[in-house]
């Protein structure tokens, strides 16, 4: 791929950077745009399959995150990285296919429909995560804080460009027929995932994803034996619980407020949009810098400190103004600066804890935190605790997790220190002997 030199000056690339970065930029808004395409499907398959039935759902969800993570354990064994991308992508694809029949047959809807929910909130956290799995193969752990989030941004655009696909397309096609459409954006993203791959000079040399004799759980296993790791996880569990509680509240709040269905819509639609523009604005012009500016500490503790004053505000003030506002400050910031941010943790890691322990963290251990935190706000509420009471409860884990964050970021930065005296004294060893 050319590499015009303003292009590249402009976005602070060094040389070779260029075809790397923008395969990975169109791999991101393809994925997502897919996603997007799907996630309004989702969300009226929800409601096809009974509201009352959400916490269940949940809970599903994790249970099947529990089945599944062997069989990407076993894929991580069994194929390079590039086949195990071909094979993870190529079965969801097969499944959105066969989505597509059952709905268009009309066969157990209500069942059809529930079982898709849950297949969208597995499928969202697996291509995600894989994602980033690639993304921290191709980029070392320097090249990651100056372009992460720009790679990010590609997602955003994608994250635009699926809903706006799907206003134009919903009403010609139907929601079911937008199934195929997520489809092909799912084969352009592997596409650009093996582009990114084959142009990436790193990722010709990094060592394969595949390891040889171990469990399939061997991710938890590291996990469990990583102090590092362990306070990651740590991180996702109170990410997960607090965007719960919220969204529990967002559920009542908005139920409240207004009794069309449509209008629901309407709101919810309006704060999608807001959200991934607000995102694409920072990360193009703020995430890099703040990053630079504020450290990885600081960085990861941004959001959790604006979430713990948004419930404080939330417990004053259970109004719709207030949910929106918040709802959509809490999203972009954690699209724009958390994620990427958190997603740097995972660059002084070896190459086989990006693939393994990553993946179970991004999902088994995040749709646990889901399901115990949506049992949680349950049983409280049970006692009799409203809206306001549950937004204050929510505060002293925004606070903490605020704390693990600044935590998380100083062991990273040991960490690179670490990697890179090693490097320094040992400038041919690899990697993942390295880290």
């Amino acid at each position: 791929m050319a590499e015009p030199g303003r292009v590249r000056r402009a976005l602070a690339l060094e040389p070779g950077e260029f075809g790397p970065v923008a395969w990975s930029f169109s791999y991101f808004f393809c994925l997502l745009a897919g996603y997007y395409v799907l996630r309004p499907v989702r969300d009226e398959m929800g409601i096809q399959g009974g509201v009352d039935a959400l916490a269940w759902v949940f809970s599903a969800t994790f249970l099947l995150m529990l089945a599944v993570v062997p069989l990407f354990g076993w894929a991580v064994r069994r194929y390079s990285r590039r086949g195990l991308v071909v094979v993870s992508y190529g079965f969801f694809i097969v499944n959105l296919f066969g989505f597509f029949v059952l709905m268009r047959s009309e066969w157990a809807p209500v069942w059809t429909a529930r079982a898709f929910f849950v297949w969208v909130s597995v499928f969202n956290l697996f291509v995600i995560s894989l994602f980033w799995s690639v993304m921290n193969d191709v980029f070392d752990a320097r090249q990651a804080l100056r372009l992460f989030g720009l790679i990010a941004a590609g997602g955003s655009l994608g994250a635009i460009a699926g809903p706006g696909l799907t206003a134009l397309l919903a009403d010609r096609l139907g929601p079911v027929n937008l199934l195929p459409v997520s489809a092909l954006f799912l084969i352009a993203a592997t596409g650009s995932a093996l582009a990114v791959m084959g142009s990436s000079r790193a990722s010709r040399a990094a060592p394969s994803a595949r390891s040889r004799g171990e469990s399939v759980w061997a991710g938890a296993l590291h996990v469990a034996r990583s102090p590092y790791l362990l306070g990651i996880c740590v991180f996702i569990i109170a990410y997960s619980s607090l965007s719960t509680f919220l969204y529990f509240e967002q559920a009542h709040i908005v139920e409240q407020a207004f009794a069309d269905s449509a209008r629901r819509t309407q709101i919810f639609a309006g704060m999608d949009l807001a959200t991934n523009i607000i995102t694409l604005a920072l990360q193009f012009f703020a995430t890099a810098r703040l990053v630079a500016w504020f450290g990885l500490p600081l960085a990861l503790a941004l959001i959790p400190l604006a979430v713990a004053a948004g419930f404080g505000m939330l417990g004053l003030m259970p109004t719709l103004g207030v949910l929106v506002v918040f709802q959509v400050v809490r999203r972009a910031g954690n699209y724009a600066i958390t994620k990427p941010a958190r997603e740097m943790l995972f660059g002084v890691v070896s190459p086989e804890d990006k693939y393994k322990a990553k993946n179970f963290i991004d999902t088994v251990v995040y749709r646990g935190g889901d399901a115990a935190s949506g049992w949680l706000y349950s049983g409280l509420a049970a006692l009799g605790l409203g809206l306001s009471a549950l937004a204050f409860a929510a505060m002293p884990l925004a606070l903490a997790w605020a704390g693990v964050g600044i935590a998380l970021g100083r062991a990273r930065r040991r960490r690179e220190t670490v990697i890179d005296t090693v490097h320094s004294c040992h400038p041919h060893e690899p990697e993942s002997h390295r880290s």
